[in-house]
């Protein structure tokens, strides 16, 4: 194979729920008013991949003048995780994520690299049933560019053979930063926000063949 290992974001990659995630801030900011609100969309769909620790501290200080305290803080991301966490457990998975899982768990390294909670985060997979395909699920505090080199380093990987399937920008500089060859996922109709000339798929369908290097 062209890859020893694949690295994936989650949601909008696996699970069909990046929709999800950007209706949860705007009922999560819809108490401020339409102008507060599609300014939160606007950077989140952006920044898709950021964690929403990061985002909702933001949010509040740039778009309404609020420093939260730690406690604040840890209120709001709670009830941003209470909107989400049943929600992307419903989720479907990606068009031929299930099928590239069943075929290539034991046979590459496969990891879940996302901006969303760590605990959060394995209580989905788990829920979902998934948590035998992957070698490692990792999420936030920590951004993608330190997880990924703490991954390549324990795992030994070569960064020119470890493939980041992503959808946001967030994970098009993470592959940059560390290395790694990019793939983009951009559903069938939805917007390109990558570079010109990055590779995408509309889905899984055939990663496959991809990471044979067949196409």
């Amino acid at each position: 194979m062209l890859f020893d290992a694949v690295f994936f974001d989650f949601d909008g990659v696996l699970a069909e729920s990046g929709d999800i995630k950007t209706d949860a801030f705007r009922i999560l900011y819809a108490e401020f008013g339409d102008a507060v609100v599609q300014r939160c969309v606007a950077h989140h769909t952006l920044h898709a991949g950021l964690s929403r620790v990061l985002k909702i501290r933001k949010y509040h200080k740039d778009f309404l003048g609020v420093d939260l305290s730690d406690d604040e803080h840890a209120r709001w991301v709670q009830r941003y995780g209470d909107i989400v966490e049943d929600q992307v457990v419903a989720a479907p998975a990606v068009a031929g994520a299930l099928e590239f899982l069943d075929s290539h768990t034991g046979r590459m390294g496969l990891y879940v690299v996302s901006g969303t909670p760590e605990d959060e985060l394995k209580r989905i997979v788990a829920a979902k049933g998934w948590e035998g395909y992957f070698d490692g699920v990792f999420g936030s505090p920590r951004l993608k560019p330190a997880i990924i080199d703490a991954i390549l380093a324990e795992a030994g990987l070569e960064r020119g053979r470890t493939l980041f399937v992503g959808d946001a920008m967030t994970d098009y500089n993470a592959a940059r930063e560390t290395g790694l060859r990019f793939l983009g996922r951009v559903p069938q109709g939805g917007e390109n926000l990558f570079p010109p000339g990055t590779e995408i798929v509309p889905d899984l369908t055939g990663l496959g063949t991809y990471v044979l290097g067949k196409t």
